[in-house]
C-alpha cells in the first residue's frame, strides 16, 4: 500500500489571475493594508462614507416615490378637470331660459309675456 502524496496543483483554480477581482486585488495590494490588522484610524472616514451612501439611497427612493404619486395625481387633475368641464356644461345648458321654461311648464308656471320694466326712484321720494 503507498501513503499519501501531496498532488501538485491540487487546490489551485485553473482561471486563477484572471478574473476581475484578482486584478483589483493585484493593482491596489490590498493584502498589504491588512498585515497588521484593521486600520481603526480611518474607521470614522469609512462610517461617515457609508452614512452618505445610504442618505443618497434613501432620497434616491424619496424622490422616486414623491415622482409616482405626482404621476398619478397629475392623471387625477385630468380628470377631475375634464368632469368639471362636463358639468359646467351641462349646467350652463340646463340655466337657459328655453331649459328651465321646460321644466317648470308642469308646475304650472310659465313666461311672462310683458318685458320687464325699470323702476325709477327719485332722491326724496323714498
Amino acid at each position: 500500500m503507498s501513503g499519501n502524496r501531496f498532488r501538485i496543483g491540487f487546490g489551485k483554480k485553473k482561471n486563477q489571475g484572471k478574473g476581475i477581482f484578482s486584478r483589483i486585488e493585484k493593482v491596489f495590494q490590498l493584502e498589504n493594508y491588512f498585515e497588521e490588522g484593521f486600520p481603526v484610524a480611518h474607521l470614522p472616514k469609512i462610517a461617515f462614507v457609508m452614512v452618505l451612501g445610504i442618505f443618497y439611497i434613501s432620497n434616491t427612493h424619496y424622490s422616486e416615490k414623491t415622482i409616482r404619486q405626482i404621476n398619478r395625481l397629475r392623471v387625477e387633475v385630468e380628470d377631475l378637470r375634464a368632469d368639471y368641464t362636463t358639468r359646467k356644461a351641462d349646467l350652463m345648458f340646463a340655466g337657459k331660459q328655453s331649459e328651465v321654461a321646460k321644466k317648470v311648464k308642469p308646475l304650472g308656471l310659465r313666461e311672462s309675456l310683458e318685458p320687464p320694466f325699470k323702476i325709477v326712484v327719485r332722491k326724496g321720494e323714498y
